[in-house]
């Protein structure tokens, strides 16, 4: 009888790193070394989600953000390859603006931002820190 081979489910999800840190923690016994990575996580079909993970072993940290990533996923309405409005997000000191863009533009913006933009699926958008 022939053996079954168990397929692993092809993941929808790409993702890309967008910040990674080596942290420390001073403590009595001396400092405590951890890697923080920031991820961001899409289908470029609209749908995108950011993620933290912080350990000490980069390979888990990595999973551990990719994993928070997808428990916050959202939707990002889509006009074509672009937004159907301007949109200004806040968080804290920081604004930015997401403005719609004519098809051909591309996506103009920091890495960040443009990463987010990418691996939600949009082609066309201008946006601008604040």
């Amino acid at each position: 009888m022939p053996t079954r081979q168990r397929r692993r489910p092809v993941d929808e999800f790409e993702n890309e790193i967008i910040d990674l840190r080596r942290v420390s923690k001073v403590t009595k016994g001396g400092r405590n070394l951890k890697f923080r990575v920031t991820i961001v996580v899409g289908d470029r079909k609209g749908h995108v989600g950011v993620g933290l993970g912080n350990t000490t072993e980069i390979p888990l940290a990595i999973q551990q953000a990719v994993r928070d990533a997808k428990k916050n996923m959202i939707t990002v309405n889509m006009d074509g390859g672009t937004i159907p409005h301007e949109v200004i997000g806040k968080f804290k000191a920081g604004n930015v603006l997401l403005k719609p863009a004519h098809p051909g533009t591309g996506i103009i913006a920091g890495v960040t931002v443009g990463a987010i933009c990418r691996l939600a699926g949009l082609k066309d958008v201008l946006t601008k820190s604040l």
